[in-house]
């Protein structure tokens, strides 16, 4: 089926809807776009909509980076967005009737835009498509619920249960009655879910005051798997927001409680469908030269791993986030996790990224990691045992200042991304750890401002 078979099938099916919200990913994984009247909603579909190239390189307060190169100087020309097929749906958290569609920018040449995250992500895939090698991927993704009400002494707290506010000793770790008190919230996820086609799996109560995770389904299509990831990040803030909550993907919300990650499992499928991870008597070399790839190549990947000021609060010891470029077999303390419990399902988790992160660039750096460790059979050495961290294993970097150095001069990034993204990314970043190094932090007042 073609777009314009596809929309006129859906407004059809849908003959309440009033307007369509069109829109694209940025380089900090935001939804950019507009909304389009019906009336003119097929004619968007089938012939595209133009929305300026810079979109795709705005800080995360949403200014022009003119060091990226697609504003200031260039006349801020227009790309030409087509809808990404088979997202195309209903949003059920509005009250307004209200379809989406996930859009893919060309050039006015009709060449895929090099800025665009998804198409960093699918050139990666073209890479993989040479070799015969098929990502099967899925992603679980951490948050928290909050307060909607919010003020400069009191920017987060979890929202209202029926027993009162969340108490600090209580962790309440996969509990059903606390998922049961926000009943409505995770029902009205499920079916704006069903209602999308994001594969939604399995929800459960994490660790902090107001933190649940959920799980997608494995698919063998990477760019799906990253489109279900920002898709679900959507609907959960706005199914939130419709029950007077807030959600929020920050990776660090409480200083002092857990932070939230997105877990990235994956497998390889050959040309004919087999786990290439799979060996004789446990995991295959490529599995295992696929997780050298990941570790030699992770450091100099933190920036996309770990892209804001926040991140690196998450990236502690005894946070059940990693510390270490590390691997091991079922250990979450492990950056690294190598899943081997059924032998058909043998994969790797990677367990670095935060919530916070935009799954397109995540899934790139991940997936070309694994490859090139496959290409240059890269050994991961020892696995840890426990917490234990061997003293081979690289200190992942602790903040973001040296991870934006290595990754803007990183031969890895470089080839993963490409050259013009690289430098994009870079720019876009240098200039939100411009902001910060201007603006003084309450705790500086506290600490000095009648002691020094």
């Amino acid at each position: 089926m073609n777009m314009a078979e596809e929309a006129r099938e859906f407004f059809a099916a849908n003959p309440d809807i009033e307007v369509l919200e069109a829109f694209v990913i940025d380089v900090n994984g935001v939804p950019r776009g507009k909304w389009i009247p019906r009336e003119r909603a097929i004619d968007v579909l089938t012939k595209g909509m133009a929305m300026p190239r810079s979109v795709y390189a705005l800080d995360v307060w949403g200014r022009d980076v003119n060091a990226a190169g697609l504003a200031e100087g260039t006349g801020d020309p227009d790309g030409i967005c087509f809808p990404v097929p088979g997202t195309l749906s209903r949003v059920t958290w509005l009250g307004r009737p209200t379809a989406q569609v996930l859009l893919q920018m060309q050039t006015t040449d009709g060449e895929s835009f090099y800025a665009d995250p998804r198409q960093v992500l699918a050139n990666v895939m073209t890479r993989y498509a040479a070799a015969k090698l098929t990502p099967v991927v899925a992603t679980e993704l951490e948050f928290y619920l909050i307060d909607p009400v919010r003020s400069a002494l009191d920017p987060v707290r979890p929202p209202n249960t029926r027993d009162g506010r969340w108490h600090t000793g209580q962790t309440q770790v996969l509990s059903i009655s606390e998922l049961q008190d926000f009943e409505e919230v995770f029902h009205g996820i499920s079916t704006a879910a069903r209602a999308q086609k994001v594969p939604a799996d399995t929800t459960l109560r994490e660790n902090g005051p107001g933190q649940y995770e959920i799980n997608l389904n494995h698919v063998p299509d990477a760019l799906a798997a990253a489109d279900y990831a920002v898709l679900l990040k959507r609907i959960v803030k706005g199914v939130a927001r419709a029950n007077d909550l807030d959600a929020t993907f920050m990776a660090k919300p409480y200083g002092m409680q857990a932070g939230s990650g997105m877990h990235v499992h994956f497998s390889i499928l050959d040309e004919n469908g087999q786990n290439i991870y799979v060996g004789e008597d446990g995991p295959s070399e490529a599995l295992y030269h696929s997780v050298g790839g990941l570790l030699e190549n992770m450091g100099e990947s933190m920036a996309i791993f770990a892209p804001h000021q926040n991140s690196y609060r998450r990236l502690r010891p005894s946070e059940h986030a990693p510390t270490y470029a590390s691997w091991g077999i079922d250990n979450r303390s492990a950056a690294v996790r190598v899943i081997t419990a059924s032998k058909p399902a043998t994969r790797i988790e990677h367990r670095v990224a935060g919530s916070d992160t935009n799954p397109y660039l995540v899934l790139a750096m991940i997936l070309s990691a694994a490859l090139a460790g496959m290409k240059e059979k890269l050994s991961p050495g020892g696995a840890i045992s426990g917490d234990e961290h061997a003293v081979n294993h690289e200190p992942l970097p602790t903040n973001w200042d040296y991870s934006l150095q290595r990754f803007a001069k990183s031969s890895f990034a470089y080839a993963a991304l490409g050259p013009k993204y690289r430098s994009l990314y870079s720019a876009c970043k240098y200039q939100e750890l411009s902001e910060f190094s201007l603006r003084v932090t309450d705790v500086e007042y506290d600490a000095y401002i009648r002691t020094v």
